[in-house]
């Protein structure tokens, strides 16, 4: 089920310089992702939402507490736990599905496997009869689908996604959430993830989450959980989806104090 439990989880990193006072990132943050939750990270900037995640991810380890997965601390990177970051990060001299095979040919899995898997997340993105074009040739949201795709195609247990839309322009942004909320939306097992997100949109929080957790600014700390039981797919124009919205944007306007 890939239940991710964050325990007193605090990070604090070196100052740069000699001179340079350490940074405390995150301080005392515990909470907990039921498995196959989508769970969305918000708060001001700087105040460790991305910090949280690369924990999470195993590129960073926490200064104090644990972070685990279904009960198992979280050790360095692995496919188990694959990251969609804000930059595309696509290979320029692939194709689409050859970027999308990558992460299963390093795997060494057997040709007809690869195969299968490329041609189902092909489907699933909705980027069929793209499958030989390479990046140059594809928009923005087209390389970002190509980047989920990859992501899936390892089956990861957890999904973790790095403001992921933000290098998009409005239309292109509006468009990946409305085909991030539909892929949600599927009763397919495909899709049955434990996936967590870092943005700074309070409406893209609304419209894909099972739940939000609010930061403080830094020193990041939970500073509220809500949990968003509106039916799928999402209608910003629904009453609760406004009320929500005006919760959320209270929570973090209410930080007033200045980041040190």
């Amino acid at each position: 089920m890939s239940v991710v439990q964050f325990s007193n989880v605090g990070k604090i990193f070196p100052g740069r310089g000699a001179n340079d006072e350490p940074v405390v990132a995150l301080e005392d943050v515990s909470f907990r992702i039921p498995g196959c939750d989508f769970c969305s990270i918000l708060g001001h900037s700087g105040c460790g939402k991305t910090t949280l995640l690369m924990l999470l991810a195993g590129f960073e380890q926490p200064t104090r507490g644990e972070i685990t997965v279904d009960g198992q601390p979280v050790g360095p990177p692995t496919w188990q736990r694959t990251v969609v970051f804000q930059e595309y990060a696509l290979f320029p001299w692939m194709t689409v599905e050859q970027n999308i095979a990558f992460g299963l040919e390093m795997k060494r899995l057997p040709k007809p496997q690869i195969e299968a898997s490329v041609a189902r997340n092909v489907e699933l993105v909705g980027l069929q009869g793209f499958e030989r074009r390479y990046p140059h040739q594809l928009s923005g949201g087209m390389k970002q689908r190509v980047s989920i795709a990859r992501a899936l195609a390892v089956d990861p247990d957890v999904l973790l996604l790095d403001e992921p839309f933000a290098a998009l322009d409005a239309q292109n942004r509006a468009r990946m959430q409305e085909e991030m909320g539909r892929l949600l939306a599927v009763a397919d097992a495909r899709l049955r993830k434990t996936m967590v997100l870092v943005t700074h949109s309070i409406e893209e929080a609304i419209l894909l989450s099972d739940r939000v957790i609010v930061l403080t600014r830094r020193p990041g700390r939970v500073k509220a959980e809500l949990s968003i039981d509106l039916p799928r797919p999402r209608d910003e124009d629904e009453p609760r989806f406004a009320t929500f919205k005006q919760r959320i944007r209270a929570l973090i306007h209410d930080e007033f104090e200045p980041e040190r």
